[in-house]
């Protein structure tokens, strides 16, 4: 399966106003410009940096450790390697789960294989200066492929928009049900040709774990 090389993305837009008990009018100003969402994805924080919403079902984040204590949310500040961005994280736990329904774009060879254990995989390096994050909204660009990811979300769905540079061979997702806890069963199905359906059922905090998504490509 193929996609151009420009997605469509929705937007998202948050504004927020401060007042006082004084009469007079004041002009109203954004607040979110003051908001860091790498603040505890460092040192033991265990915190993501992804797009989301206030108490959204979606925490749309990339996905840079698969294990140890230090990599409960799924990302740490200090890596520099993103194997994808995954549809649920826990912030702040001490413990991990979720990292549901991860996609990751690439072109070229199609690897099904992470790669964690040194052998090829659809994983990609990415500099700390192409990294950006604001209130509900995510964005890297993928140094392998020079693919540029930007994210974003509404209180119940994930958006990601994908391009990549217009000679690029073979543009491709993967969606890797198995990214992470340990899997206990999946479903698929395809009604058309740009949507899939599916569900994980997965084990780690939670024993049982049920996750069904959606997933609807513009091409």
């Amino acid at each position: 399966m193929t996609f151009p090389n420009k997605w469509w993305l929705g937007t998202l837009a948050i504004a927020a106003a401060c007042s006082t008990s004084s009469q007079e009018p004041i002009a109203e100003q954004s607040l979110t410009q003051y908001v860091n969402p790498f603040i505890g994805t460092g040192g033991h924080g265990h915190t993501y940096p992804g797009a989301t919403m206030p108490f959204g079902m979606v925490q749309l984040s990339p996905d840079t450790r698969l294990e140890g204590w230090d990599g409960c949310s799924g990302y740490h500040y200090s890596d520099s390697i993103v194997y994808g961005f995954s549809h649920t994280h826990l912030s702040g736990t001490g413990i991990a789960d979720y990292c549901d329904i991860l996609l990751m774009p690439n072109t070229g060879e199609v690897h099904l294989n992470n790669g964690a254990d040194g052998q090829p995989g659809y994983r990609s390096a990415f500099a700390k200066a192409d990294e950006q994050a604001s209130p509900g909204y995510y964005a890297v660009k993928l140094a392998d492929n020079d693919i540029a990811v930007e994210l974003t979300t509404t209180p119940r769905v994930g958006m990601h928009r994908y391009r990549a540079p217009a000679d690029s061979e073979n543009l491709h997702v993967v969606l890797d049900l198995e990214h992470r806890d340990r899997l206990r069963g999946f479903s698929l199905s395809f009604p058309n040709d740009h949507t899939v359906v599916g569900k994980r059922i997965s084990q780690s905090w939670a024993n049982e774990q049920h996750v069904y998504f959606v997933a609807e490509f513009n091409q």
